[in-house]
């Protein structure tokens, strides 16, 4: 059963700091990619960044310079340090995993509010 187990969202002023983690199981296929995608209230899901093995790791343009994507392969795990928040990262952050046969899967998603 595949499971991805979110962690780390909360409450954090303006210009703070949270870090995300995604914990993948069960994958049966191996991982091809790590990816995080948030969804703001009343729009659309779109991709933050995202770590593809052995490709260069890629982010949205507005958190270029702040949020770091990093993968612990070792243990199946994805991470999303994000820093220098502010209002409009308020999001729903969702863990996408793509195995090597293009399946995805997804976490329930954990809330990360920026405000003051």
């Amino acid at each position: 059963q595949v499971q991805l187990v979110e962690s780390g969202g909360g409450l954090v002023q303006p210009g703070g700091s949270l870090k995300l983690s995604c914990a993948a199981s069960g994958i049966s296929n191996g991982i091809y990619s790590m990816n995080w995608y948030r969804q703001a209230p009343g729009k659309q899901r779109e991709l933050v960044a995202a770590s593809p093995s052995g490709g260069r790791v890629n982010y949205a343009d507005s958190v270029k310079g702040r949020f770091t994507i990093s993968r612990d392969n070792g243990k199946n795990t994805c991470y999303l340090q994000m820093n220098s928040l502010k209002p409009e990262d308020t999001a729903v952050y969702y863990c996408n995993v793509v195995d090597w046969n293009a399946k995805q899967y997804w976490g329930k998603g954990t809330l990360a509010t920026v405000s003051s």
